[in-house]
C-alpha cells in the first residue's frame, strides 16, 4: 500500500457525502489518562497552532452505495475501537488533561451529501478541507468520513482521515478490511468474525500504570541523551536547503517489486539477518556514496503492541528507538550485520516512552530523520490492495525535517518520503533514493556472502 498526500491520489468525478459521527448520550467523565504520545501530542499541537497531523485512507468497494448498511457499518466500527467514542481537552489555564468517553451505542451517523461534481476538482478541494478542519486533536469527532459514488463503474470510494493522536499507520492498513466487512455485515445479514481488539484507552491507562525496571529506564536514559546531547540528533546525510513556511514535498516509489523482495530477503537470510537490517544496511551504504558519510544515524518507530488485545486495535502504538552504526565495509552482510547489532541494543529503550524521556532530561526535541518500517503482507486482504485502489493517506507538513516509510506489502516493497518544499531538499533527496535503489538492486541480483563459492586448500 503507498504512502502520500491527498493530493497524490486520483479523486474521480462522483457524488460526495460526509458522514459525520455525533453523540447521542451523556459524555461520561473518564479518569483513565491520556497515553505519553497522546498527551505530548495535545501539548505540542496546542503551542504549534494546531496545525494538520493527520493519517488516512482511501479505498474502493465494488457494488452501488447502500447507505443504511455504511451508516451501520460506521456505528458498529466506533462501537468496536473505544477510542473513537472518547475525547481529550488540555485546559489552557490549569494545562491538565481530561477525557470524556461515550458509552456504546452512544454515536449516530449524521449525513451530509455534496451531490455530483462533474469536473471532480471540487472534490478533492473539499475533501482536503474536511480532513484539515476535522481530524484535529483538540476537537471531537478528531476524524471524519466521506464517500464518493462512481456510479458508472458501480463502486463507491471510502475516504477516512484521523488526527495522529488516536491513531498510527498500522492502524490505517487495517481499516480497509475491518469497514468493508462490516459494510457487508450490515447488506447481507451474514456475521464476520473480526479479531477480537483492545482500547487504546485502556492502553493508556496501563502505560502509565506499569513499572518500569529502574536499570531499563537508565539505560534508556543515556542512550537518548547520548543520541540527543552528546552526538546531537540524526540527521539526513545531505543537505536539506533553508526552512520555508511551504508544505513539504513528497515522493513515493517502488523500490523492488514481489520477486525482488524475495531476493532481497534470502540475501539478508545468507547475511544472518533480517529484512529491516537489510535495508538499513542499503541505507548506510547509500549514505557513504552520496555523502561520504561511515556512520549511518537515524530514529525509527517501533510498535508498543505487546499483547494481543493491542494487535489490531486502533490507536498510536508507537515508540521511538535510536539507530547508530558504522559502515566500515563495502559488504552488505557485514553491514547489515552492523545493522543488526545495533538494532538489538537500541530496540529494549523503546519500553520506556519517548515522550517521557524527553521529560527527564529536558529535551523534548523532534526527530529531524526518521527511517520507519513495516512488513504489512499479513494485514486480512492486503493483497487485494492494487485492485480496490487502497492507500494510505498523510495530511501535508510544513517541518524542516526528512521522514522515509518502508512498507513491505504481498505486492514489493513502497518507500514514501517527505522532506522540505526546497529545490536543494528534492535534488538531494532523489538522490539519495536513486543510491538506496542501486544498493537494493545490487543486493537482490548478485549479494554472494564472502567466501561464498570459494574452495578450500589444504
Amino acid at each position: 500500500m503507498e504512502f502520500t498526500e491527498l493530493a497524490d491520489y486520483p479523486v474521480p468525478v462522483g457524488a460526495l457525502t460526509e458522514w459525520l459521527l455525533c453523540a447521542q448520550s451523556d459524555w461520561v467523565d473518564d479518569p483513565r489518562p491520556a497515553s505519553y504520545v497522546h498527551e505530548a501530542h495535545l501539548r505540542r499541537t496546542a503551542k504549534s497552532g494546531s496545525r494538520e497531523s493527520w493519517l488516512g485512507t482511501a479505498f474502493e468497494i465494488p457494488g452501488a452505495l447502500d447507505a443504511d448498511a455504511f451508516r451501520s457499518a460506521l456505528e458498529k466500527w466506533t462501537d468496536r475501537h473505544e477510542v473513537l467514542r472518547s475525547h481529550t481537552t488540555l485546559d489552557a489555564e490549569t494545562e491538565l488533561v481530561r477525557r470524556y468517553t461515550v458509552p456504546r451505542g452512544g454515536l449516530h451517523v449524521g449525513v451530509v451529501s455534496h451531490g455530483y461534481d462533474a469536473a471532480g476538482g471540487d472534490n478533492f478541494a473539499h475533501l482536503q478541507q474536511l480532513f484539515d478542519e476535522y481530524a484535529s486533536p483538540h476537537s471531537w469527532p478528531s476524524y471524519v468520513f466521506a464517500t464518493l459514488e462512481i456510479v458508472e463503474r458501480d463502486r463507491f470510494i471510502v475516504f477516512f482521515a484521523a488526527d495522529h493522536s488516536i491513531i498510527d499507520g498500522y492502524s490505517i492498513v487495517l481499516v480497509a478490511h475491518e469497514l468493508s466487512a462490516l459494510y457487508e455485515e450490515s447488506v447481507s445479514g451474514r456475521t464476520v468474525d473480526l479479531f477480537p481488539v483492545g482500547s487504546y484507552i485502556d492502553f493508556g491507562h496501563e502505560e502509565r500504570e506499569a513499572s518500569t525496571d529502574p536499570e531499563a529506564e537508565r539505560k534508556a536514559l543515556d542512550l537518548w541523551r547520548s543520541t540527543l546531547e552528546e552526538s546531537g540528533p540524526p540527521e539526513f546525510p545531505l543537505d536539506i536547503g533553508p526552512r520555508t513556511q511551504l508544505p513539504q514535498q513528497n515522493l513515493s516509489a517502488w523500490i523492488l517489486d514481489a520477486d525482488q523482495a524475495a531476493a532481497f530477503n534470502r540475501a539478508c537470510s545468507e547475511a544472518e539477518v533480517g529484512f529491516f537490517p537489510g535495508l538499513l544496511a542499503c541505507l548506510g551504504l547509500a549514505g557513504v556514496e552520496v555523502a561520504g558519510q561511515q556512520r549511518f544515524r537515524t530514529i525509527t518507530p517501533v510498535h508498543t503492541r505487546r499483547a494481543p488485545q493491542w494487535t489490531s486495535a486502533l490507536g498510536w502504538f508507537v515508540s521511538l528507538s535510536p539507530i547508530d552504526f558504522e559502515v566500515r565495509s563495502s559488504d552488505f552482510g557485514a553491514v547489515a550485520r552492523e545493522a543488526d547489532a545495533s538494532l538489538s541494543r537500541t530496540k529494549p529503550v523503546s519500553v520506556v516512552p519517548f515522550d517521557r524521556i524527553g521529560n527527564e532530561l529536558g529535551t523534548p526535541a523532534r526527530p529531524r530523520f526518521v527511517v520507519s518500517y513495516m512488513d504489512v503482507r499479513f494485514v486480512p486482504e492486503s493483497g487485494s490492495w492494487p485492485q480496490r485502489n487502497a492507500r494510505a493517506l498523510r495530511s501535508r507538513q510544513y517541518t524542516h525535517d526528512v521522514y522515509a516509510w518502508i512498507n513491505r506489502t504481498p505486492q514489493g516493497v513502497n518507500l514514501a518520503v517527505r522532506y522540505p518544499g526546497n529545490d536543494i531538499a528534492s535534488a538531494n533527496v532523489h538522490t539519495w533514493v536513486a543510491a538506496l535503489r542501486r544498493h537494493l538492486d545490487q543486493v537482490s541480483t548478485s549479494y554472494l556472502p564472502v567466501g561464498f563459492g570459494s574452495i578450500s586448500q589444504s
